[in-house]
């Protein structure tokens, strides 16, 4: 009589990185061919138990070197503890634990909360990762979420219809250290909405449906430029980390040669003490190069490949992308080519980078921002000032947004001239961009309009230093009018319900004579004058 294991295939779903295009993981799912036996493993623990056990084996028989995303469910954890099966399939096909991320499902009703933690406790212990799957759509308490901490939050899709939810995780999962995905992603529409989200990795039927074989090519659309926002003071390491090919520091000379020859994609191998922490880097070039002269493999093969490498070259997943170029930068320049480890707070690999993909998406984003700039004052458009903006009402900061122009601008050209004019715009760019102090952002969005995004401890002298000095042009005396919204955590939503708050303060502002300030907040009627006619009095409007 046939087992119940004869029943259940495997297929592979690839997990795709969001800035690179490329295939960051494979999620293994179990699919019977009769019966509903994921029904049996929610209830049943030991079944889900050696169903994930099953996952690794049929993983192991399609010889991929990715990473693998293996699902439990969350009871499952919590009633057998450090999964015992699991480690020993993972043992048995030769992978190292941190090579695996175990996805904890749904529900978690009903689950000990302490025996969960306990159980995911002893599984990072033995050096997997974890990952909290089906956020959004399961039933999954927001406490016991940031108790877990786990490496990777999966989002559900229909999340995405709700953006402030989505950037309320996406911020929870920066304080965590988490990386967040988007699963169930079927169309272009969703992608762009989870690349805006911040959502470093997604899965879906759009990039790769489950198949029998891992696959080899993934569809990724070709996104909007400047979709997706990029915080100071650059972007994170984890948007460009793609899997390692991982070998025990004591592997030979052949057996790194047999993964290189069999694996064309993979640029480098590094080898890896017993904790996952790496101990040698091999390049794939240089390393092929000895193997292949005169006798090189008679004299390489069964010798430590660790004596053809070189000293790993790695850094943490907390780095921005420009630290990684230092550290290339700082290396031998015969290294530049070679994949840098990135690695957790335990010194232990959680993938590479390499040099390539992040030149590409590095000078897109300076050719998309050099694209934005004002001809005449050199200074960003609106753009990149709403999408600051925008990131800063996520994260629940304080922001100033100001709107400074010049008063009777259209006279100012009629009686001095536009050339005039022109030299009288760039002065005051100029003007702003010297005031600018810390995370200040300058904008010129056309004309004689500026915007200024400030916190609000840098108002005062930024506004001094532009409204005190004596403007001109053409010979003829000038002012300046600046309207500022003042915004607290919650007050507005996005960077156009701040834009409509500050349109009526630049109307109060302009009403004002000579040089004038008038400052508001979200929510409050009237404004206060801080410089022009009528300061004295407190209040406006």
């Amino acid at each position: 009589m046939p087992s119940w294991s004869d029943t259940v295939r495997f297929a592979f779903q690839p997990v795709v990185n969001l800035t690179t295009g490329g295939v960051t993981a494979l999620e293994i799912l179990a699919r019977p061919e009769t019966g509903d036996i994921l029904a049996q493993a929610r209830r049943d623990p030991e079944l889900d138990g050696r169903l994930a056990a099953l996952a690794v084996r049929a993983a192991s028989r399609k010889e991929t070197l990715l990473p693998l995303h293996v699902n439990v469910f969350a009871g499952t954890l919590a009633d057998l503890g450090g999964l015992a099966a699991l480690r020993e399939a993972v043992r048995a096909a030769g992978r190292s634990p941190w090579e695996v991320t175990v996805d904890i499902g749904p529900p978690y009703t009903h689950v000990p909360q302490h025996a969960l933690l306990e159980a995911v406790a002893a599984l990072r212990a033995h050096g997997f990762r974890i990952c909290a799957d089906g956020v959004g759509d399961g039933d999954v308490p927001l406490r016991l979420l940031t108790d877990l901490a786990p490496e990777l939050v999966k989002l559900d899709v229909s999340l995405l219809a709700r953006p402030a939810a989505v950037r309320a995780m996406r911020t929870l999962c920066e304080q965590l250290g988490a990386l967040l995905s988007v699963e169930g992603v079927e169309t272009e529409l969703q992608c762009s909405a989870a690349v805006a989200a911040g959502a470093q990795l997604a899965q879906g039927d759009l990039f790769a449906p489950p198949a029998r074989l891992p696959a080899a090519d993934v569809y990724v659309p070709v996104l909007s430029p400047g979709v997706a926002p990029t915080p100071p003071p650059g972007p994170s390491v984890l948007q460009f980390v793609r899997p390692a090919a991982l070998l025990p520091a004591t592997a030979s000379a052949g057996r790194v040669r047999a993964l290189l020859t069999g694996s064309p994609d993979v640029s480098g191998v590094l080898l890896v003490d017993p904790a996952g922490v790496p101990v040698r880097s091999v390049h794939r070039s240089r390393f092929l190069l000895s193997m292949s002269g005169p006798f090189g493999h008679a004299l390489y093969a069964d010798r430590p490949a660790a004596k053809l490498g070189d000293p790993p070259r790695t850094v943490g997943v907390d780095a921005t992308a420009w630290e990684v170029l230092d550290v290339v930068a700082d290396g031998e320049r015969d290294r530049t080519s070679d994949d840098v480890a990135v690695v957790d707070r335990h010194g232990r690999c959680v993938g590479v980078v390499r040099l390539a993909d992040l030149i590409r998406a590095l000078s897109e984003s300076r050719v998309e921002e050099a694209a934005g700039l004002n001809p005449l004052t050199r200074l960003p458009g609106s753009d990149v000032i709403t999408t600051e903006v925008d990131r800063r009402i996520a994260h629940g900061l304080v922001f100033a947004l100001s709107w400074l122009d010049v008063d009777h601008f259209k006279q100012v050209n009629d009686g001095a001239g536009f050339a005039a004019g022109d030299e009288l715009i760039r002065a005051v760019g100029r003007a702003l961009q010297l005031a600018a102090s810390g995370a200040t952002r300058v904008g010129h969005i056309g004309g004689d309009d500026f915007l200024v995004l400030a916190d609000p401890d840098t108002l005062d002298p930024l506004a001094r230093s532009v409204l005190d000095a004596p403007w001109s042009a053409g010979g003829r005396p000038v002012t300046l009018s600046l309207a500022t919204i003042l915004c607290a955590p919650g007050s507005v939503s996005d960077h156009r319900e701040a834009a409509a708050c500050l349109a009526p303060l630049k109307q109060a502002a302009k009403s004002l004579s000579g040089a004038s300030w008038v400052l508001g907040r979200p929510g409050l009627p009237g404004c206060e004058i801080r410089r022009g006619s009528g300061a004295a009095r407190a209040r406006a409007g």
